[in-house]
């Protein structure tokens, strides 16, 4: 009896190394899904280590009627457990609120902007958990559907990539148009595919975001500040009286405003400009004071 004890006794020492092992692990991660494993892991050789305590126990002792009633217990579970095999690969989820079917993949054309008011879902909601009944989730994409009246979503196409999406938490997600439809009231259906923040959006059912487009770093001017001159573009900058006549580049613009930077070296001497043009060249800047031009009467 005394080998024994001391083989379970270098049972729990073993265990308690483990154990020891996985909390060095998680003082040195950030990363929530190593964390939960981490804990998953600890929590099981706790379980085991117990069992082995229990077992060391007198018999008759409370701990070992504990691990005796755990055991019929866990039988009793095991016995009554029903096996569901999924069509899918995913993971489960017990948010499950009915609409599983009417917002599914395969019923896009159903869709609009009426029916979905119709739910009365509030932005933000979270899907309260159902404890009769769970479903499969595709964790490896997401859909999410808005209605939109600019011109970008009009010219919008099935499969066109690189939109940007950001969601309430700031973070930005590239996306692909999946599904587009016109609506009645003229705006536009577009549906967006997403890889990647599934799991954070499983629970919910609205939320609120922003679609962007296109991005361009450089300055934001009217366009009734622009001078155009044949295929070149200037804007008249006024530093305290002094007024300059300055080349701009434009990277993108709208029937309101555009986005302009100044030229590169390398772009002038492509447009024909001299190394000595190019020095005395004069550059706008961030807080530049630039001038509309007048209006012809």
């Amino acid at each position: 009896m005394e080998g024994q004890t001391d083989v379970y006794s270098a049972d729990i020492q073993l265990l308690e190394k483990q154990v020891e092992g996985y909390l060095d692990k998680i003082l040195v991660t950030n990363k929530v899904s190593e964390i939960t494993s981490y804990k998953s892991a600890i929590s099981e050789l706790l379980i085991k280590k117990a069992k082995i305590a229990g077992e060391l126990s007198p018999s008759g002792s409370h701990i070992n009627s504990l691990v005796e009633k755990r055991r019929k217990l866990e039988s009793e579970l095991n016995d009554g457990q029903e096996y569901i095999k999924a069509n899918e690969s995913g993971i489960v989820s017990y948010k499950v609120d009915g609409l599983e079917e009417a917002l599914s993949p395969s019923n896009f054309e159903n869709i609009n902007e009426k029916m979905l008011n119709g739910y009365n879902i509030k932005t933000g909601q979270i899907i309260a958990s159902n404890k009769e009944s769970g479903k499969i989730v595709d964790n490896f994409e997401c859909y999410i559907v808005v209605f939109l009246d600019s011109e970008d979503a009009k010219k919008a196409e099935k499969g066109n990539k690189g939109i940007t999406l950001r969601m309430p938490n700031g973070v930005e997600i590239g996306s692909e148009v999946e599904y587009k439809k016109e609506q009645e009231d003229g705006k536009t259906m577009l549906i967006f595919k997403i890889n990647k923040e599934v799991e954070n959006l499983i629970s919910y059912r609205k939320i609120s975001l922003d679609v962007v487009w296109w991005s361009y770093s450089g300055l934001k001017i009217s366009n009734s500040s622009i001078i155009q001159e044949g295929e070149l573009t200037y804007v008249i900058r006024n530093r305290t009286g002094y007024k300059d006549k300055i080349l701009v580049k434009i990277l993108k613009q709208n029937q309101d405003y555009s986005i302009i930077r100044n030229y590169t070296t390398e772009e002038l001497k492509a447009l024909g400009y001299k190394q000595d043009e190019i020095i005395s060249m004069k550059s706008i800047g961030l807080y530049d004071q630039i001038e509309l031009k007048k209006e012809k009467s």
